[in-house]
């Protein structure tokens, strides 16, 4: 990318970047336009990456494709209008669709209903009959390949395209994509055939009525292991289209329905829609919100899709406020009452490694499987004691670190001569830091910012948590400072009989 002065915007090739949409394993888009034309249209610019484009043969397969997805004109395909496969930074532009990704769809307004999903299903059934009639096949119709438009679905990302007639392309075995949605002979190594993209129709049309990917979630050879056996889940698919996505979903593909019966058997015999106008006013809260998860799958590895990144900034935020004012609130009533204090948190981060080991063990068993089964809640149940005597090993060894750093801390305290409410302010923020930080703390961590990240939600929670946990630590640190630490159970001061002295005099 070019940049002409600092308050230009970047350039590649004629466009200029005007913001910075998303990422993917085979390059960045942008939303871009006409450089020097501020009434041209708004277009989708991806900027392919290096090892996608990395020779000459790969720059001439791309410069074969561009060619023949430049003539696909369809209003369910996010068309191809320019390219430079030969320049020192390919691209590809495309029209910009107005949409949501069809997962972020379903999770914002849930799955589509029966009207709905028939007519999304004909759609996109109307994306693949124009993709395949110029020879090319798409290789990775997925949810987040899929844009809902005004409730119409556009294929989007030919990343994965190859012209079907040319061996040549198809003889290298470029086996990419997402698990879950690719069909069983690409897993096995076969050529992809228009029945392969059927299979990925089918696939993201279960997506779309369940909200669920059809193969399950977890670990990606688990995925493709059901997906090789033909284990798809199609509960809550309407009965009126169940049947038809059963076939597409055939581990053979002459078993699968063809495009051309997809349409007849959908009735989608309609007249196609206008093409649509790239020349739309942008909603741009909609498009540019959340760019980075954009296009991850609910299923998908993050090994296997762009880099996901930290969660968004505001939420994030407001976690961390929560997390701190939680925290204020620990180290105040550790200083207020140390003994008591103490064996509270303590209790508290032993109750967040088991809820931490509970959850994990829970997680892996349903990810292995695919699907909830009715025994998971009992099995956990049954294994609660072994989780229970698991997680009570780790938190041992955290508590007596903790307990360690904090005597080694109040005797530095004690021989600077700190006074008792700075020494036991000091000495209670070391023991919280150690608790969170400390060794087995990890899973602390993880069940702590999983709980405060669910109390966080609401935009106002994280601050006014913080602001809570301010005041009472204040109110906490004064009353001790003014009535003095409550020693319960004990009826004093440790140092009551007299060591105190004996170890000041000691450290002068």
């Amino acid at each position: 990318m070019t940049v002409t002065d600092e308050t230009a915007p970047a350039r590649v090739g004629d466009y200029e970047l005007l913001a910075l949409l998303g990422e993917g394993g085979m390059g960045v888009v942008h939303l871009a336009r006409r450089a020097g034309r501020p009434s041209a249209p708004e277009v989708a610019l991806k900027v392919l990456r290096p090892h996608i484009v990395g020779d000459e043969e790969a720059r001439d397969r791309l410069a074969r494709e561009v060619t023949s997805l430049s003539r696909v004109t369809s209003p369910r395909v996010a068309e191809v209008l320019d390219a430079d496969p030969w320049g020192a930074q390919p691209y590809v532009v495309t029209r910009l669709v107005r949409g949501l990704p069809l997962h972020r769809h379903v999770r914002e307004h849930g799955p589509l209903d029966e009207p709905a999903l028939l007519r999304f299903a004909a759609g996109l059934a109307e994306a693949l009959a124009a993709v395949h009639s110029v020879g090319v096949l798409h290789r990775d119709i997925k949810p987040g390949n899929v844009l809902v438009e005004d409730g119409e679905p556009v294929l989007i990302d030919f990343g994965l395209a190859r012209m079907a007639e040319d061996p040549h392309l198809t003889a290298t075995g470029w086996l990419l994509g997402t698990p879950g949605y690719l069909a069983p002979e690409i897993l096995y190594g076969d050529e992809a055939t228009p029945a392969s993209d059927v299979h990925a129709w089918a696939a993201t049309v279960v997506f779309a009525a369940t909200g669920r990917p059809p193969a399950g979630t977890g670990p990606a050879m688990a995925i493709m292991d059901r997906v090789r056996r033909g284990e798809f889940d199609l509960a809550g698919v309407p009965a009126s289209i169940v049947g038809l996505l059963s076939r597409c979903l055939a581990e053979e593909p002459s078993h699968r329905p063809g495009v051309d019966q997809l349409l007849g058997e959908l009735d989608a015999g309609a007249p196609p829609l206008p093409a649509a106008e790239p020349t739309l006013a942008l909603d741009r809260t909609r498009l540019l919100g959340d760019p980075a998860r954009e296009r991850v799958e609910p299923d998908q590895p993050p090994s296997e899709t762009a880099p996901i990144g930290a969660e968004p900034s505001p939420r994030r935020g407001r976690r961390v406020a929560g997390l701190l004012g939680l925290g204020l609130v620990g180290v105040g009533l550790v200083a207020w009452a140390p003994y008591v204090g103490a064996a509270v948190l303590a209790v508290l981060a032993g109750i967040l490694r088991f809820g931490s080991v509970t959850f994990e063990r829970h997680t892996l068993r349903r990810q292995m499987r695919g699907r909830p089964r009715w025994y998971d809640v009992p099995a956990s149940t049954v294994s609660a004691p072994a989780y229970l005597l698991f997680s009570l090993v780790g938190t041992a060894v955290l508590w007596l670190s903790a307990v360690v750093l904090v005597v080694v801390t109040a005797l530095v305290l004690l021989l600077a001569g700190a006074p008792l409410d700075v020494g036991l302010a000091v000495t209670a923020l070391a023991y919280v830091l150690c608790l969170w930080w400390g060794p087995g703390s990890r899973r602390v961590r993880q069940a702590g910012r999983r709980l405060t990240g669910r109390l966080a939600r609401p935009t106002r929670t994280g601050p006014v948590l913080l602001l809570i946990g301010a005041l009472a630590c204040v109110v906490l640190l004064a009353v001790m400072s003014d009535l003095g630490p409550l020693w319960i159970p004990m009826t004093h001061a440790p140092w009551a009989d007299g060591w105190l002295a004996r170890v000041q005099a000691w450290g002068r």
